[in-house]
């Protein structure tokens, strides 16, 4: 059982054209892909928070905060070892030094999830699905934050 928990269930992403890594600009609604190097991922289709991804990119933070959106509460979560380029735990220190900065990918169709980027000064990049607190709230049985959009039907 555990072998499949850690190892069975996650693929390969590819990333080609249509399945970038992309942000989410200060002005807009739709994610544009950034330049991204050497990237490496995975994810499964058994539960939306398996993804994670490691790359570089050349774009700076200073021109990465003037044109992207910046995520508010970065929660890098923990993947399996044996995908060594992603560290959750140092990911998480830097961003809450100051040394990483979060930024909103794009919002995902499961209902609540977003994709995070972070970025570290030497253009050391991760990302990872994170639930936001529409989702949160939604999941709990809570009522919804102003300004969510509406959730899906919920099934008995």
């Amino acid at each position: 059982m555990w072998w499949l928990q850690v190892y069975a269930f996650y693929d390969e992403v590819v990333f080609e054209p249509g399945n970038e890594i992309r942000l989410m600009p200060v002005a807009g609604d739709m994610p544009e892909a950034i330049i991204a190097d050497d990237v490496k991922g995975i994810d499964a289709d058994s539960s939306p928070l398996r993804f994670r991804a490691c790359f570089t990119t050349p774009m700076s933070q200073a021109m990465l905060t003037e044109t992207y959106r910046l995520y508010e509460v970065p929660e890098p979560t923990i993947g399996p070892g044996w995908f060594d380029c992603y560290d959750a735990q140092a990911i998480g220190e830097a961003l809450e030094a100051g040394e990483a900065l979060a930024f909103l990918s794009e919002h995902l169709p499961h209902y609540g999830m977003d994709r995070v980027v972070a970025v570290f000064p030497d253009g050391r990049a991760f990302a990872w699905h994170q639930i936001n607190e529409c989702g949160k709230a939604f999941y709990d049985g809570r009522d919804l934050p102003a300004g969510c959009p509406q959730p899906p039907e919920r099934s008995n």
